[in-house]
């Protein structure tokens, strides 16, 4: 049993939670101190917001390097330095201080000038990013997360905008803030910093006009003022539109050129887990997909809901020991946009996975689903899966979400059902056991084995 464990079993939960940060501060800096501060004149745009994180990092990253900028990534899904990216395997966006501080020295000593950083606001509130210099700071959307951890959407919020007062500090930075002008928050955080930029679908200081959305990626005109930039973007969706803004913020903060902007969003052919499409000669659609928020099911179903030819099924679950609250958002967002609905297990953990799966069923049964007509429940993954293919038709399109590029799916350990009254630790392996999972993987077996 760890430190932080033995803590947390004796002082209340309260106030361990105004504790925490305060050790983790103290951490950052005696750690910072020990590796001799190696973000230390390094360039880095940091990225927050509930949804499009790691899609936006990725852009940026590519529009940089096509540029012939060195440039450094770290998101939830990968991390690296120009094309030499390897996956990212933890359940966390932002890594602890010690495994930071050796990945920068790392990607340092193979001569990178600006880094990408995906930033979570647990790691905003838990200083785990002091000292980092931030130069650009980009909110992509602020919506309901993490209150299993903040307690209040305004803590949530307040803790992202925490980004923006780090970029404001730091003198020696553009102390630039990308801010997604139709967010709610959008004015609070551009308050937060000198020099903001606003994007939007239709409002802004930069917005995209004469947009084209296809299965497979959009096409649209972004435009500032007098200038305007002719962007393709090869990620599909409205959301992904708002996004490639947000990289076109960012090119023109650091002084990019209208070539290189264009030219470099346009590089980027996809990214792991994001509407990554399955093709194994079906005649039906079968897309992988992060979404895990009621914004983003909300967002991806209405761009998917006018161009699917046949039925739309939606498979998901929801994580044990995480945010309670949205689990019937999520299924209610389901049942009214999909014509069936697949719940199963995402990441039980020590939880019970028939409850959680219930919560979600309750959302769908109250937008019109009837179980076992068009809402199902089959708790093991790799069977709801095979049971969503199977029932795929001609023209259908299957969205398996939740996911995404994840390496492991968390479950059950031998004595969960005994201990699930404590506090969570991941850790303690009587409690959770991680199995390797690759859900692309899974959903191409399941299409050959549907095809054969």
């Amino acid at each position: 049993m760890g430190i932080r464990t033995i803590v947390k079993a004796v002082i209340p939960t309260g106030l361990f939670k105004k504790v925490e940060p305060l050790g983790h501060l103290g951490e950052a800096v005696i750690i910072n101190a020990i590796n001799g501060f190696p973000l230390r004149g390094l360039k880095v745009i940091g990225v927050t917001g509930t949804n499009g994180k790691t899609s936006t990092s990725f852009l940026i990253h590519r529009m940089l390097q096509n540029s012939g900028i060195k440039t450094g990534l770290m998101t939830t899904v990968a991390y690296g330095v120009g094309d030499d990216i390897k996956p990212q395997v933890a359940h966390m966006t932002s890594v602890g201080v010690a495994q930071l501080m050796r990945r920068v020295k790392e990607m340092k000593a193979q001569g990178m000038e600006w880094l990408v950083l995906e930033t979570t606001s647990h790691a905003l509130a838990q200083h785990r990013v002091w000292g980092v210099p931030y130069s650009v700071a980009v909110m992509t959307n602020i919506t309901h997360e993490h209150l299993d951890y903040h307690g209040t959407f305004e803590r949530y919020r307040d803790a992202k905008k925490m980004l923006f007062t780090q970029t404001n500090r730091n003198r020696r930075g553009l102390r630039v803030g990308v801010i997604n002008a139709e967010d709610p928050s959008a004015e609070l955080f551009a308050k937060a910093v000198a020099h903001p930029v606003l994007y939007g679908l239709k409002s802004g200081d930069l917005q995209a006009k004469d947009m084209k959305l296809t299965p497979s990626g959009s096409t649209y005109t972004a435009v500032v003022g007098d200038e305007s930039y002719a962007i393709t973007c090869n990620l599909p969706g409205s959301f992904n539109v708002a996004n490639s803004l947000a990289a076109v913020a960012v090119g023109r903060a650091v002084g990019l050129s209208k070539q290189q902007i264009e030219q470099g969003i346009a590089a980027l052919s996809g990214v792991e887990g994001r509407m990554d499409a399955i093709n194994e000669g079906q005649d039906f659609d079968v897309i992988v997909d992060y979404a895990h928020t009621p914004d983003s099911f909300e967002k991806l179903f209405k761009d998917m809901r006018p161009v699917v030819k046949g039925k739309l099924i939606v498979l998901f679950g929801s994580a044990g020991r995480r945010d309670e609250a949205k689990r019937a958002v999520q299924g209610e967002l389901a049942g009214t946009y999909a014509d069936e609905v697949v719940v199963c297990e995402e990441d039980d953990r020590d939880m019970d996975g028939q409850e959680i799966m219930d919560q979600i069923a309750a959302g769908a049964e109250k937008a019109g689903k009837q179980r076992e007509k068009n809402l199902f429940l089959v708790h093991d993954r790799d069977k709801a899966i095979q049971f969503a293919v199977d029932r795929a038709q001609k023209g259908d399109t299957l969205l398996l979400l939740g996911k995404g590029h994840e390496k492991d799916i968390l479950r059950n350990g031998p004595k969960a059902a005994e201990m699930r009254h404590l506090q969570q630790d991941d850790h303690n392996p009587d409690r959770v056991i991680e199995i390797p999972w690759n859900e692309i993987e899974v959903a191409r077996a399941a299409v050959k084995k549907r095809l054969n």
